[in-house]
């Protein structure tokens, strides 16, 4: 199984209209059209079994809309060859971030999607830590965007030191940092994070990061906890994969960061819902 753990879709009313803002502020160029229907059909041509959404919640009061939407779509692709499975969205200024976590929970997400450029927030603000502690506790995965993003390349709210403050002060279960642990910033992670207690996932990193430095990076954290992931539609899905299986890595490794590593993380996941009522694999 092949196992992309950082996508986004928008609703299809808006989705054109959303890439080509994100399109124009980025300077960069879209691999697909960000709509669900464009996304299974890169799944199919690229050979991905299973495409992990991750919305962001720019506002507070966007959380029940965003999170009933990812419910909704993980029960119409419950039993579909090419499955999308959302994660949850909160925002650091949310009234009552407990219980919204708990909420997440309920419904039968297996995880949360943290973005400090687009909700404004350093990385190790006390909101963040408090999010991260009690998703922790509650069994939930949290990705979060880290490095530099490319609409905000002048002010970086998740660096690698920020990310050691918190891992140090927290140390919070399951967390994925995306970009392979921070973007652009590779050098830092290779440093930094590499064998700490986190996962990397690989998005945004083909045609960006050199082939030395991601091995590096590999050999010093371990293929054990590194995702496949592409941040499509920024990214391509087949791009990504004739990039990871171009690099001189054991297939062992390869097998565990194509697909392996996503399925134990995500039946952890699915074991803590299962423990506490939620729904189970």
């Amino acid at each position: 199984m092949i196992v992309d753990f950082h996508t986004h879709i928008f609703p299809e009313k808006i989705a054109a209209k959303t890439i080509a803002y994100l399109e124009q502020k980025a300077h960069i160029k879209s691999y697909g059209d960000g709509t669900e229907e464009g996304l299974v059909k890169s799944m199919e041509l690229s050979g991905v079994d299973v495409s992990v959404v991750l919305p962001v919640v720019t506002k507070p009061e966007q959380f029940h809309t965003i999170n009933e939407f990812a419910a909704r779509l993980n029960e119409k692709y419950r039993n579909e060859k090419r499955r999308l499975w959302s994660f949850g969205g909160i925002h650091p200024d949310s009234a009552d971030y407990k219980k919204e976590l708990r909420t997440i929970k309920e419904l039968g997400l297996l995880g949360i999607k943290l973005h400090p450029d687009y909700q404004d927030t350093f990385f190790d603000d006390i909101r963040y830590m408090r999010i991260l502690d009690y998703a922790s506790e509650l069994g939930l995965v949290s990705v979060v965007h880290a490095g530099v993003d490319v609409g905000f390349p002048d002010d970086v709210r998740c660096t690698p030191e920020r990310i050691c403050k918190v891992l140090d002060e927290v140390a919070p279960k399951n967390l994925v940092l995306a970009h392979y642990g921070s973007f652009d910033m590779w050098e830092e992670v290779e440093e930094k994070l590499a064998g700490r207690d986190v996962y990397l996932d690989t998005a945004f990193t083909a045609g960006y990061i050199k082939d030395e430095t991601f091995l590096g990076i590999l050999k010093k954290h371990g293929a054990d906890k590194i995702l496949f992931a592409t941040d499509s539609p920024w990214s391509g899905q087949k791009e990504t994969l004739e990039f990871l299986r171009g690099l001189a890595m054991e297939n062992k490794d390869l097998k565990k960061i194509l697909g392996q590593n996503a399925e134990r993380l995500m039946k952890q996941a699915f074991q803590a819902a299962a423990g506490q009522g939620g729904e189970t694999c």
